[in-house]
């Protein structure tokens, strides 16, 4: 057993180290940017975070052809207030959500109508607690085009402050870095191996429309991975950067948010039930087994421990995480394998909920 967990740990260390090496890394560009873009703002009782979002998409440079459209989606707090009261130096529009209808998940429905809003060449979709450098949305495209890809996902650096966020948040990055071979997969357009994140999107609208947009996943709870994959199945070229120079982001203020909305989707990660056992099985097999064998004398343990530790310092150090629970690697799996199961639990139950919302 811990000969394949080993063996495992070291074919993720290879894979982060290539992924860093051939990952795509958006940076600041000189020039001005020529295509009309909208910038897309679903918001649901998102008062923390109006005033930051809207001022780093305010100040972003190198646009020649620049809107930001907020959608306030039934929010009870004042969300709709501060939208109102803020001083944009550009173009803006906001407008509140219809009722969410039946078939559709909530922020689906809201990024859906977000498109239907707005007429540019690029349809920029960024959540609430992100935040973005000047020039972020300026090099994203631009490196869009010299990639010859019709979207990308420029996964911003992941900010964690509370323990239980120092233990999970790494581990987002993480996932993808040390199992999923980024060159091949967009090269080929390899639907199974789509990573993407909606925090920070932007896919030229072309491909958007083409594709069916958010209206053919409406129901689906890990939108941004499954609008990725329609992109790709529909013969579109894109994927995952690096934009942790450009962006960044904090998911959860509290140990509670945290552990619900991780339940909310962990169960759908995975496809089905067999394919969470697989994951946990391999997740178990590559990060937990090394280590218990290590403590235990095993020099192979001690090998496989210090690889996925190394994997895990290696993503740290490439996308701005906390590099400072790398060593504590097991118990983050833990964590993981606990919230997988949790979320399951919850979906057999009927109990998943994010925001007041059934899902």
């Amino acid at each position: 057993m811990v000969l394949v967990g080993t063996l495992l740990a070291l074919g993720s260390l290879f894979l982060t180290l290539v992924n860093s090496l051939s990952i795509k890394k958006p940076s600041k560009l000189s020039g001005v940017l020529t295509s009309s873009v909208s910038v897309l703002i679903p918001m649901r009782n998102e008062s923390e975070n109006v005033n930051g979002v809207l001022t780093s998409s305010n100040d972003q440079v190198g646009l020649s052809a620049f809107e930001i459209i907020t959608l306030n989606d039934g929010s009870t707090d004042n969300t709709s207030e501060l939208i109102s009261n803020f001083k944009f130096n550009m173009q803006a529009k906001a407008i509140n959500g219809e009722t969410l209808p039946l078939g559709w998940l909530g922020k689906n429905f809201a990024c859906h109508q977000l498109s239907l809003a707005s007429q540019s060449d690029y349809l920029v979709f960024i959540d609430a607690d992100v935040r973005l450098s000047p020039s972020a949305i300026q090099s994203a495209i631009r490196t869009m085009q010299i990639c010859n890809w019709d979207f990308i996902s420029p996964y911003p650096a992941q900010i964690a402050i509370t323990p239980i966020e120092q233990l999970i948040q790494p581990l987002l990055q993480w996932s993808w870095f040390a199992t999923v071979p980024l060159y091949i997969a967009q090269k080929f357009r390899i639907r199974s191996m789509a990573v993407a994140n909606g925090q920070f999107l932007i896919v030229s609208r072309a491909a958007y429309l083409k594709c069916g947009g958010h209206e053919a996943i409406k129901g689906e709870v890990i939108d941004d991975i499954e609008l990725a994959r329609l992109l790709l199945k529909s013969g579109f070229n894109g994927g995952v950067a690096d934009g942790s120079a450009i962006s960044n982001c904090r998911m959860y203020k509290s140990s509670a948010q945290l552990i619900n909305g991780y339940r909310k989707s962990l169960w759908r990660a995975f496809g089905s039930p067999i394919g969470s056992i697989f994951a946990i099985t391999l997740l178990t097999l590559s990060s937990i087994v090394p280590f218990i064998y290590a403590l235990n004398g095993s020099i192979l343990g001690w090998v496989g421990y210090m690889a996925i530790t190394t994997s895990r310092l290696v993503t740290a150090l490439k996308v701005k995480s906390r590099w400072e629970t790398a060593f504590l690697h097991p118990l983050s799996i833990a964590a993981l394998i606990a919230l997988i199961c949790w979320s399951w639990i919850g979906k057999m139950r009927g109990e998943l909920k994010w925001r007041g919302r059934n899902v």
